[in-house]
């Protein structure tokens, strides 16, 4: 990642523990966000929409979810749409 990339995830982190609860210590860039570990759903997925778009102006309705699977995958996502 570039680090504008870096800077976008570790805001993405930043959001995600703030607004969902997601413990700081086991949130990585490459932890997937939606599954066992982490365990989000999709009303959470329409809690990181809101907040995306809030924060950078960036739409993510309708986007594959691929772009969801870990705070990595959001935040290249965002820098190349912003």
């Amino acid at each position: 990642m570039n680090e504008e990339t870096k800077a976008i995830a570790e805001r993405i982190k930043v959001l995600l523990n703030e607004n969902l609860g997601i413990d700081a210590d086991v949130l990585t860039d490459e932890i997937p966000l939606f599954g066992d570990e982490i365990g989000l759903d999709s009303i959470d997925s329409l809690e990181i929409i809101g907040f995306i778009d809030d924060e950078w102006g960036v739409q993510m309705t309708g986007v594959g979810k691929e772009h969801f699977y870990n705070v990595e995958s959001l935040a290249k996502y965002v820098a190349e749409h912003r």
